[in-house]
Order: C-alpha cells, then structure tokens, then sequence
C-alpha cells in the first residue's frame, strides 16, 4: 500500500506541474514499480511548419517517462534528468501517443532508464535512454507532491 500510495503522490505531483497545467492539460500518466506509462493526445498546436509533431514534444514524452520510472523507487528526492537522448524514428500527425518509461539499471548514485513512444496504432515512433540522479529535493507537498 506504501508503494501505492508514493505513486499516486508522484502522478499527482506530474500532473500539477505548470507546463502541463497548461500547455500539455490532456496529459495522463500511470506510476508503478520501475515503470511509467504517459499519454497524450496529438494537437495542431505541438507541430512544427511541416505540420506534424515538433522533437520537442517527443523528448517530453519519453523524457517524464523515463523520469517516472526512476522516482518510482526513490521515495525520498525528487530526481533529475542528467543527460537524455532520443532517436525520432517516424513523423506523428495525428492520434494518441503513449510513452512507455522503465528502469534499466540502478547503482548509489545513478539511474538508467529506457522509453519508448508509440503512435495509436502501436507502432514505435521513437525512442531515448537517460542517466538520473538524486537531488537534493525532497519529496513533500511544496512541488505536488500529495494525495
């Protein structure tokens, strides 16, 4: 129930932040163990002049996915992304994204973890891998973090 309860907290603590307050309000996200699966609805206003999804919605995505799934098991700081790089395999118009984020390694004071974005139609339209580390954050209710 503990585990439960610390991934409700961090859904919740997402979900408030300012960017998604605003810009990304149809934003969903599911926190579990070593796991984080984000969605999102594509809109006209993430594209750029070629009119399909701007890079910079597709390194969100996997990004706070990835993210996700590491805070999952730190239950004391707030993580922070160190380095992240993606791979933009196909171009996105239209549709419902879902970002897949999971823990692949784990030591003291670093964190590896793997996402991968997938169109409505299940295929993978890209894909990043990042290195996180604790901050010096604490978890608590003054970043959103709460039931």
């Amino acid at each position: 129930m503990a585990n439960e309860t610390h991934y409700t907290k961090l859904e919740n603590m997402y979900l408030s932040g300012a960017i998604n307050q605003s810009l990304y309000e149809q934003v969903a996200i599911t926190v579990s163990h070593k796991k984080a699966v984000i969605t999102m609805p594509v809109k006209p206003e993430y594209f750029h002049a070629g009119h399909s999804l701007h890079g910079s919605v597709y390194f969100k995505m996997l990004d706070d996915a990835a993210y996700f799934a590491v805070n999952s098991i730190v239950q004391d700081t707030f993580v922070y992304t160190v380095s992240f790089n993606i791979q933009i395999l196909r171009p996105v118009k239209s549709g419902l994204l879902r970002a897949e984020g999971e823990l692949k390694f784990l030591s003291k004071n670093l964190f590896i973890a793997d996402a991968i974005l997938y169109d409505e139609k299940n295929r993978e339209v890209a894909r990043g891998s990042g290195n996180f580390m604790k901050s010096p954050l604490g978890l608590d209710e003054t970043i959103g973090y709460l039931l």
